[in-house]
């Protein structure tokens, strides 16, 4: 089949003097024309990779859930913590009557929990204790199934990172490609119009020469009058989708730029036919888009959270030790200290909790069947995605072919009726209908061309063919993506078991 290439410029001529640009207004247009950086495909996706916001944030994201895995698991780590207080008493108060009478003025030597006062005792204005404590979590069933599930969190934050690259590149992709639709169909109108202002100029030198009447000149001016505002509509959806395309890019506002573009695109609408099996495409999503792979995340999760609040049900025991030093409470030297080691051991169960802990375990279970739920509806979307890009990539292929010769039967078509009314043979209406199925023709082929890239470029979305991964980012891909958990084929369910019937 023959590569249709649409060959467009990246400005047209202004017509007419209501269009006409001033002299320095258009050299200053020129100028920042030349200076809006120029994007290739491949630059302008690589661009996005790097600065798009949704990317940056899916990023930070990552970082963010491997902050909770180092928060959570330290719980199960030990903890040192060492203190240390200083103490002062006004002599005034130290040995009291009042404060005998009242034991109100005793010095507790590093929360020992032991108190000197009475009358006639030698006490120390000035008190410090040291103290050295660690801890170490022996069991505790929540803790260790919550640091399991924060694994899970991490996952799921990359394949959503994943998710992003990969609806990002398509978004590009299209914007990208509507540039150069919006240029091209600029192109189109431009040639309408100077096809109609040569209608008009031809139809001004017969009327002048008396051949035909003065109708003909007030029909071609309409009709010129009537194109130009496409023309018009043409530019400003050229810059809009520059400004958006930009947007996408992570691209600031440049104030030197002033009214002139952001970028400038290079490249040209193409048909490169692609035939794909639908069944096969289907397959291929389910096992290759992230985003039934953080689903799958979320379902890992939710078990583990049902553990968690399981835990509620079982004993916890903690561990303690540590090096105390306290001052004397009689004596002002300050060598004379206790000093000694302490051990510990904790346990706690709650027998009875009034329901509490089994009111957390019937939220979780119904927060995993809801995970459950969404997976399998996420299965659905995949597959309901797939069908739509196919059935899209059907159309625009059919449209191009349809179409594929329409542009040359409507120039010919154009020609044999200027060449009629130059015999005498037509009408100056066949002249302008045929212009105007030109102009036709050729927007319906660029649209159909856009149409077809762009539905292509969602077709590999869907697939999870919109781009290859080296599986490795900041060390968290190699864990999740090595794990076969996370295999979405058809033959498994939410909680990656084989499915009975593979075809459900």
């Amino acid at each position: 089949m023959r590569k249709f290439l649409v060959l467009v410029t990246a400005t047209g001529m202004l017509v007419r003097g209501s269009l006409a640009l001033a002299g320095s207004e258009q050299a200053g247009a020129s100028a920042h024309r030349r200076s809006a950086r120029r994007f290739t495909l491949d630059q302008a996706i690589i661009t996005a990779l790097q600065q798009n916001p949704d990317i940056l944030r899916s990023k930070q994201e990552i970082e963010r859930t491997k902050g909770v895995v180092l928060e959570i698991g330290a719980q199960a780590l030990p903890h040192v913590s060492p203190s240390a207080a200083l103490t002062w008493t006004d002599p005034k108060l130290v040995g009291s009557s009042f404060s005998s009478a009242t034991g109100g003025t005793g010095l507790t030597g590093g929360g020992t929990g032991g108190e000197v006062s009475g009358t006639g005792t030698s006490q120390t204005d000035t008190a410090y204790a040291i103290r050295i404590t660690g801890t170490q979590l022996i069991f505790n069933y929540s803790t260790f199934r919550s640091i399991r599930g924060t694994f899970f969190q991490r996952d799921s934050a990359y394949f959503a990172f994943r998710n992003s690259v990969d609806q990002v590149i398509a978004t590009v992709k299209t914007q990208f490609y509507q540039v150069i639709l919006n240029r091209a169909l600029i192109t189109v109108q431009e040639e309408a119009v100077h096809l109609l202002e040569s209608q008009l100029k031809d139809q001004q030198n017969r009327f002048e020469a008396g051949t035909v009447p003065r109708f003909n000149v007030l029909q071609a001016e309409v009709a010129l009058s009537n194109q130009i505002p496409n023309l018009i509509s043409a530019r400003n959806a050229y810059r809009i989708s520059q400004l958006t395309l930009a947007k996408t890019l992570g691209l600031d506002f440049d104030p030197l730029r002033g009214v002139g573009p952001p970028l400038e695109v290079v490249g040209e609408l193409t048909y490169v036919p692609r035939d794909v099996p639908l069944t096969a495409a289907i397959e291929l999503g389910k096992e290759r888009r992230p985003f039934l792979k953080q689903a799958r995340a979320n379902v890992l999760n939710a078990i583990e959270q049902v553990h968690v609040a399981l835990g509620g049900f079982l004993p916890n025991f903690t561990s303690s030790g540590g090096y105390e030093i306290f001052s004397s409470p009689l004596s002002t030297n300050w060598n004379d200290t206790s000093k000694g080691f302490v051990f510990g051991l904790t346990g706690n169960w709650a027998l009875w909790d009034s329901g509490e802990t089994y009111g957390r375990v019937k939220q979780q279970r119904a927060l995993l069947s809801e995970a459950k739920i969404t997976y399998d509806d996420d299965v659905r979307q995949v597959e309901l995605e797939v069908q739509q890009a196919y059935s899209n990539l059907q159309q625009d292929r059919e449209l191009i072919q349809s179409t594929e010769k329409t542009v040359e039967q409507a120039q010919e078509a154009e020609r044999l009726a200027k060449a009629r009314l130059d015999a005498g043979a037509g009408t100056q209406l066949d002249v302008l209908n045929s212009q105007v199925q030109l102009t036709t023709a050729q927007s319906t082929r660029l649209q159909a061309l856009f149409g077809y890239n762009s539905a292509l470029a969602e077709f590999d979305r869907v697939t999870g063919a919109q781009s290859v991964y080296t599986e490795s980012f900041n060390s968290v891909a190699p864990r999740a993506t090595r794990s076969t958990i996370y295999r979405t084929g058809s033959g498994t369910t939410a909680t990656e078991k084989r499915r009975e019937n593979s075809s459900k």
